[in-house]
């Protein structure tokens, strides 16, 4: 097909098949994302229909690829002797490598990129918290559907285990036995008294902040963030460490995307308390968080394509698309391997060359996982079950290279112990 048939093509989805409501501005140069609302999943949904409806197979590598802007960017995917980007790596300039200075931080979890963010400022890394990420917990609902986030998930574990860290308490302002209304009073409070070092998280609808980059355009999407007053009385300064972003918004739409019933929840912490953790402290965080033996996402996973393939309580395969919509949130998370990869690179100065191969294996963990998603997609929207055989061949897959991941992290885990972590002698017994 032409550049103008695929164009064509993928109009006509978007309008006739998927009914997508925001095709007003739909162009060759359309972003994606800001002009078009096209969330990951949705992308995906497109290349999934392309190929059922039109043949264009799509190439695995291209499946997980970030860099998809525009629309022009989405039809040159399927135009000859395209170069597919992959998604961007981590951990430094090219120059620099894991024993640099620099090195870009990831969007995986946006309670841990807020009380990280002091860690930074204050010269402190902040990477070894993020033991706690890659497999950090999600829910399976009562019906089988994938959730980042439910009343069940708190951050009691993270609040802890910092505060033992970086001697840092976080205290809990958002009373849920409280109304609304009483919290946000809590919340106004707090904004307009906020010490110079001190920081006021609140937990917001980001569906609801349309000037704001939403790349999944989840509704609703459940984030935190920080806030803080400006010299006008009508906006507020936001500040959103995950998403790498600050600027002023005006007060009344922040209160608004707040006062959601579909979010609740809020902290304060002050940064200046902040010091650097003992080695025995992280050796203890670390073996709280570490998970040798299993993949508790590929584990949800299967368990849910098998209860959707044998109709536990009525389930078919027509909900198996919704069931898994949340997996890119979760599966983006697997990004913190990077970080605890280049903490114990770092203290134990391992060659870099190897810790950038380590970060290809992480792609590759993410690339398996898209193509997951792509596949229970795929079996979801045809009903056709000799598909799930592909599905769980990447199930397999994600969990073979998971486990590598594990297996090498845990051994550089093993020496950066022998080397920090003093040996308690053996008590000798009176006899």
């Amino acid at each position: 097909m032409s550049r103008d048939e695929i164009l064509a093509a993928i109009q006509t989805l978007l309008t006739e098949q998927m009914a997508h409501p925001h095709m007003q501005g739909f162009a060759f140069e359309a972003r994606l994302n800001e002009d078009l609302y096209l969330d990951s999943v949705l992308i995906l949904q497109i290349l999934l229909n392309l190929e059922l409806e039109y043949n264009l197979a799509m190439p695995e590598e291209a499946i997980a690829s970030q860099d998809l802007e525009t629309v022009a960017d989405l039809v040159g995917l399927y135009l000859p002797k395209l170069a597919v980007p992959a998604f961007p790596m981590t951990g430094g300039t090219t120059d620099e490598g894991v024993h640099g200075e620099a090195y870009y931080d990831i969007k995986v979890h946006c309670f841990v990129s807020c009380v990280c963010d002091g860690l930074k400022r204050n010269g402190l890394d902040q990477r070894p918290f993020y033991f706690g990420v890659w497999d950090v917990k999600f829910t399976v609902s009562d019906r089988f559907e994938l959730l980042y986030h439910s009343p069940e998930i708190k951050q009691d574990f993270f609040r802890e285990w910092f505060t033992q860290l970086y001697t840092v308490p976080i205290r809990e302002w958002y009373n849920p036995a409280k109304s609304k209304a009483e919290n946000l009073e809590t919340l106004i409070d707090l904004v307009e008294n906020r010490r110079e070092t001190g920081s006021v998280m609140v937990m917001l609808d980001m569906f609801h902040l349309p000037e704001r980059e939403n790349k999944f355009n989840q509704n609703p999407f459940p984030h935190y963030l920080m806030l803080q007053k400006t010299a006008d009385p009508e906006k507020w300064f936001v500040h959103d460490p995950d998403y790498r972003w600050e600027g002023e918004i005006d007060r009344k739409t922040v209160i608004n995307a707040i006062m959601q019933p579909t979010v609740g929840g809020g902290y304060v912490f002050d940064n200046a308390l902040a010091r650097n953790p003992a080695p025995e402290d992280l050796k203890a965080y670390f073996e709280a968080c570490f998970v040798p033996d299993r993949n508790p996402i590929a584990d949800a996973v299967r368990s849910i394509v098998t209860a959707h393939l044998e109709g536990y309580d009525g389930l078919t395969l027509a909900d198996l698309t919704a069931a898994v919509r949340e997996l890119p949130i979760i599966a983006i998370r697997k990004y913190a391997y990077e970080h605890g990869f280049a903490f114990f690179w770092r203290a134990l100065k391992l060659p870099a060359s190897e810790f950038e191969a380590w970060c290809e294996e992480i792609e590759a963990l993410f690339q398996a996982l898209k193509n997951l998603h792509y596949s229970c997609m795929k079996l979801g929207q045809t009903g056709d079950r000799t598909h799930a055989a592909a599905v769980f061949q990447r199930l397999d897959e994600a969990d073979r290279q998971e486990f590598r991941l594990k297996a090498r992290l845990g051994e550089v885990f093993g020496l950066w112990c022998n080397h920090n972590v003093p040996v308690m002698p053996l008590k000798r017994v009176a006899g």
